[in-house]
């Protein structure tokens, strides 16, 4: 099987910007922005990434040398610190707000006598001098309480754990299974050239569909997200499992067309791109094709056609009774042209009802036309079939073999079971090899997960003409030898296996692996205010009130996995709230962090377990807090498959447990329903903004 099919470009040629070679892993421009900063502590227990930032060192010690060394007037002060005024030896007006840690001045009482404002809070640790009328000026920022109602964030660490990954160990010429960890559901991939992307669904999370690329299948450096704009992307008011479904990527003649459904808004659109890293165009809405999971094909001939999920033709026979339709697409004028028609009506056998035929893609291999889709639904039902035709609008014939993929038949108590396997993609290699991404779970006791549905990788062999990823009783393998393709170093921030992740703070912007919930109406979130931390504007948007509360999270990748923070807050008025949230939805949900009781701050831990009468969630723990010294709170959660702990420290590792074992299982897909995963991120909240 020789021929390549209409996902990507022919072999041999590459995808350029200007005279650059887009995606090599090695340059620096592949991220979405330059000044996104996150540090990699370990991958599999080696070291790989350093950590703080050595120009940010370099800027401190220099503002230190600067004051030391002649006295800093406002007339003088250096870049990073701030003058309002006052003669004499430092009197640095607001006490060194800017850069990364400028001093206040060692005395004179002039202008505001080294108060410091936010003095120093920048960077890491710059001092607020001896004099004036000081007070709190330029305290370290690690030892300063916020002077208001929005927390600030000096850190972020995760560490993935999983057992399985001490089983089982990729070796050289070796990948490890997911090959993206957590909730990357739906995925979807092109080649160009020596250059792979993949996007995946993400419902209700914005920035919405991230697009990641790779050279050698294996490796994947996330590039951004394909809809980052509001303009592109409205999910005001949506449940958290509505939104996009199953974006399908392809490429055609120097264009990226990604094409989509908004759930819960306007159907059925594509985007385009001339580089996969973006800007991508604005919605182009394809009114006239109903259902969901719309795909791309470009033949040889000229033509193209969107395949996609509908209802059947005539009356549904049975629930979950779906067909699969096919229209010519008109890529000149970007409209649907033609009749549209069946091809696949329910799925392989309608006498045996077979259910949610859907997520098809259609390839050309040697004049046939492939078409695979999901059936079964996307529990642990969930597999892949295939069906082949002389012509690309059928009538389309089932494989005999019928699925290619599934793991619905094997044992359910097998150690580390991977399940619910289906909705996959083809790309072909080069060389003329196959292989396919596709989603499947990995529970924790019978159908209970929470990482949400993950990316896989397995190649795709040819049995007398059909292609087939597993047979009989073959399992979906942790470990596999990788494609013939030339390997790449991981990237900064790991996708696969056990790894601790840390980000400090110190860009520009978030890092790609951030989502908010919802579109953001509003900027409440900023790097720069206070450099080195991540302040949020506590707003009145809750959790669970289909809002957009001031929430930024990253997903749970690891059955068993930490997630923990430093956070300088102080709660002024009743219903304050600020610290960190395990989310899987606006009605399943803990949260751990300050709050006030009695007019005083303390610990708290939320559960939301399901819709409640009014709406809130219930108080399970709580401890007083002493917020007197200054210092930030360390907050912890951590995650042990069915069992979630949760605990504080006031000195970094002196944690004190506030509960242990509380019922994690609320957080799994199948307890909360609906499609996505667990995250894990920062929050706030105030009723009186």
């Amino acid at each position: 099987m020789k021929s390549l099919s209409a996902i990507g470009a022919p072999p041999g040629s590459e995808w350029r910007r200007g005279d650059a070679l887009i995606g090599r892993e090695s340059e620096p421009s592949q991220a979405r922005s330059s000044g996104v900063s996150a540090k990699l502590v370990s991958v599999d227990g080696g070291r790989r990434l350093a950590g703080r930032s050595h120009r940010r060192v370099a800027r401190v010690a220099s503002v230190l040398l600067a004051l030391l060394a002649s006295g800093c007037t406002s007339e003088d002060a250096p870049p990073g610190t701030s003058g309002d005024q006052g003669p004499g030896s430092g009197t640095g007006g607001d006490g060194g707000t800017g850069g990364d840690g400028g001093t206040g001045g060692d005395g004179g009482t002039g202008g505001d006598g080294g108060t410091g404002g936010d003095g120093g809070t920048g960077g890491d640790g710059g001092t607020g001098g001896a004099g004036g009328d000081g007070g709190a000026g330029g305290t370290d920022p690690d030892s300063s309480v916020a002077p208001n109602k929005n927390p600030q964030f000096r850190w972020f660490e995760y560490e993935g754990k999983d057992p399985v990954y001490q089983e089982f160990t990729a070796g050289e010429g070796e990948y490890s299974n997911p090959i993206l960890a957590g909730f990357y559901p739906d995925p979807s991939l092109c080649r160009v050239g020596e250059d792979y992307y993949l996007v995946n669904s993400s419902f209700s999370y914005f920035p919405g569909v991230p697009i990641f690329h790779s050279r050698d299948l294996v490796h994947w450096t996330q590039l951004g997200h394909v809809l980052d704009r509001p303009s592109q992307l409205d999910l005001d008011s949506q449940a958290i499992s509505e939104g996009i479904f199953a974006p399908s990527i392809r490429y055609h003649d120097g264009v990226f067309y990604m094409v989509t459904t908004l759930v819960g808004g306007g159907g059925n659109f594509f985007v385009t791109a001339t580089d996969p890293a973006g800007p991508w165009s604005d919605p182009i809405w394809l009114n006239s094709v109903d259902g969901i999971d719309p795909s791309f094909f470009f033949d040889d001939d000229g033509k193209a056609y969107v395949v996609n999920n509908g209802p059947p033709a005539g009356a549904s026979l049975y629930d979950g009774h779906r067909a699969l339709w096919i229209q010519e697409f008109d890529v000149a004028t970007q409209k649907m042209v033609g009749p549209r028609s069946v091809i696949v009506d329910g799925g392989v056998d309608i006498s045996k009802k077979p259910i949610w035929i859907e997520g098809p893609h259609v390839f050309k291999v040697d004049g046939t036309y492939y078409l695979i889709a999901a059936e079964g639904g996307t529990g642990d039902q969930h597999s892949e079939v295939v069906f082949r035709s002389a012509s690309v609008t059928g009538p389309y014939e089932p494989y005999a073999g019928n699925p290619i993929l599934t793991q619905r038949h094997l044992d359910r108590n097998r150690p580390f079971p991977v399940t619910s396997t289906g909705h996959a993609d083809f790309v072909q290699l080069p060389n003329g090899d196959w292989w396919s991404v596709f989603l499947g779970t990995r529970p924790y006791e019978g159908d209970l997960y929470n990482t949400g549905r993950e990316t896989f990788l397995m190649p795709v062999r040819w049995v007398d003409g059909w292609p087939v990823i597993t047979a009989g009783t073959e399992t979906v393998p942790y470990v596999h030898d990788a494609p013939a393709l030339p390997p790449q170093p991981a990237p900064a921030t790991p996708t696969s296996g056990n790894f601790t992740y840390r980000d400090d703070f110190d860009g520009d912007e978030l890092a790609p692996a951030w989502n908010f919930i919802r579109t953001p109406v509003e900027q409440w979130h900023d790097l720069t205010v206070s450099p080195g931390w991540l302040t949020l504007k506590a707003r009145p948007a809750h959790l669970g009130r289909r809002e957009q509360p001031s929430f930024v999270g990253r997903r749970q990748q690891h059955g068993w996995a930490s997630a923990s923070t430093a956070m300088k807050y102080l709660p002024s008025a009743p219903g304050d709230a600020a610290g960190l949230v395990a989310f899987q939805n606006d009605d399943f949900y803990y949260f751990l962090g300050v709050t006030l009781a009695d007019g005083k701050p303390v610990i708290q831990l939320q559960k939301k377990a399901g819709s409640s009468a009014n709406g809130e969630p219930q108080v399970i723990a709580s401890a007083p807090l002493d917020l007197s010294a200054g210092a930030p709170i360390h907050l912890k959660i951590e995650a042990q498959g069915p069992a979630y702990s949760f605990s504080y420290a006031r000195e970094p590792g002196a944690w004190v447990s506030l509960l242990e074992e509380v019922d994690g299982k609320i957080l799994s897909t199948q307890q909360a329903g609906g499609f996505v995963g667990t995250y894990i991120g920062l929050y706030a909240y105030t009723e009186q903004p």
